[in-house]
């Protein structure tokens, strides 16, 4: 029963902020690489930042300096700030996490939507 659920998203006009959050169960959260990625409409799915298990953050080009990603392990959560968002965000955002580190992410969130007005 692993469930990932995001939630945070919503409309958002150019410029703007959102904090996305992931609430983990169902697996080691602390042994997990976490990650959130997003899939635009019509597009493929994209890593937007991949976690480690100490909260070290690889991004994305496009959201460098722009995103922030963080983790608590105490609360198995996962949480993504974004920040000067542009229309070219919006997308599907997915909360995800690799219990293999580096092999690949499975287990993922239903997705919560993230719009950007211009």
């Amino acid at each position: 029963q692993v469930q990932l659920v995001e939630s945070g998203g919503g409309l958002v006009q150019a410029g703007g902020s959102l904090r996305l959050s992931c609430t983990a169960s169902g697996i080691t959260f602390s042994r997990n690489v976490m990650g959130w990625c997003r899939q635009a409409a019509e597009k493929e799915r994209e890593l937007v930042a991949r976690i480690n298990w100490t909260g070290n953050t690889f991004y994305a080009d496009f959201v460098q300096g722009r995103f922030t990603g963080s983790r608590d392990n105490a609360k198995n959560m996962v949480y993504l700030q974004m920040n000067r968002l542009k229309p070219e965000d919006t997308a599907v955002y997915y909360c995800a996490g690799d219990p293999l580190g580096g092999r690949g992410f499975s287990f993922w969130g239903q997705g919560t939507q993230v719009t950007v007005s211009s």
